[in-house]
């Protein structure tokens, strides 16, 4: 059976602080050799609702560093 899906990401979890279920923010914890780890926190309190790793091809491409992760504005002088 072929794949039809890619990787889940949680749009909103239970928070047991507030008591219902509430959106969340993902968190980069650790980048591993074989992955990236990430926290799910709760949106409106900050609680940690969990975890998760990402490996293989869906890993986020970072900047190197060095580089240039902004656009240059190039300003033109007026006559």
């Amino acid at each position: 059976m072929r794949q039809q899906f890619g990787a889940f990401t949680a749009s909103e979890l239970y928070c047991p602080k507030c008591k219902t279920s509430q959106p969340v923010r993902e968190k980069l914890l650790l980048v591993l050799p074989d992955g990236e780890l990430y926290e799910y926190l709760c949106a409106r309190c900050g609680t940690s609702l969990g975890q998760r790793t990402v490996t293989g091809t869906a890993l986020t491409p970072r900047a190197q560093p060095g580089t240039q992760t902004r656009p240059t504005v190039r300003r033109r002088r007026l006559p």
